[in-house]
């Protein structure tokens, strides 16, 4: 089994690697781990212990908002293994701030990242699956993606466009026998909050205050998204919370549910003016 995962060095993308590495390295065939990340001193850390764990593994610098880091990272892939089964776009940033607190340039960051260098992995992958006639990608989303929370526009907005991205995907490469899930997760115990980028101190405080009180680690997120993955689920929730909130706007007439969130907003907003 050949395994990639963009961001895997740290965070979720670890979990998952040391996941896989734990179900899969003692089978017949191995498994190989590419971690696919702009941090080498942390990538390295995590290769040595995947190494550990019995997994072929190797460290690869990639940017994913860069063409050529991208495609570098493809050649290296087709070199070493010339095929792959799985492909976690999981590399992403968090991003928070009101309509106005948000500037163009932080909205462009975040889009660069999270959506357009996960459509650059998967678009330059994309020909060796075919070749092989098999592949699996899992989408790393958001429960934000789903259910969006206020304060929170460009990475809520970031998180639907992967969810429509990956449906579009699932329905598009159904033919070529590739498969999609897309993993929508709520708030974690992980180091996302170092990337965020946010022009309100209040944001970063609401935001360490979720991540605070969050009741999963990052490696139970990842044997939850193993265990679906393995049935092929494409919507992965991984949160007993997650769900209910996605249940509930599913089936709420969606006044009813505007008015409960604009309640949970007002709550927020006064949350905020007091860390101000």
């Amino acid at each position: 089994m050949r395994v990639l995962i963009t961001g895997g060095a740290t965070g979720l993308g670890q979990a998952i690697a040391f996941k896989w590495a734990s179900k899969c390295a003692s089978k017949e065939d191995g498994i190989d781990i590419c971690i696919a990340d702009i941090n080498q001193e942390r990538g390295n850390e995590t290769v040595n212990a995947l190494t550990a764990k019995g997994a072929n593994a190797f460290y690869a610098h990639c940017d994913i908002t860069s063409d050529g880091d991208v495609q570098r990272l493809t050649q290296t892939i087709e070199s070493r293994w010339d095929s792959i089964d799985y492909v976690f776009n999981n590399a992403g940033v968090a991003t928070g701030g009101s309509l106005l607190d948000e500037t163009i340039e932080q909205w462009q960051w975040v889009f660069d990242i999270n959506v357009l260098g996960m459509v650059r992995v998967s678009r330059a992958l994309l020909p060796l699956m075919r070749k092989q006639g098999s592949g699996y990608f899992i989408n790393i989303a958001s429960q934000a993606g789903l259910t969006p929370i206020p304060y929170m526009g460009s990475y809520n907005s970031v998180k639907a466009a992967v969810v429509s991205f990956s449906e579009t995907m699932k329905l598009e490469l159904a033919p070529d026998n590739i498969d999609v899930s897309v993993v929508c997760p709520s708030f974690f115990k992980t180091n996302l909050d170092e990337s965020m980028r946010s022009n309100n101190p209040a944001s970063h405080k609401m935001i360490n205050k979720f991540f605070a009180r969050a009741d999963m680690t990052k490696e139970e997120v990842a044997e939850s998204i193993y265990q679906q993955v393995s049935k092929g689920k494409f919507l992965i929730l991984t949160h007993k919370l997650g769900k209910r909130a996605f249940l509930l706007k599913k089936l709420l007439p969606t006044q009813r549910y505007i008015s409960n969130m604009l309640n949970q907003t007002k709550t927020m907003k006064r949350a905020m003016e007091k860390q101000t």
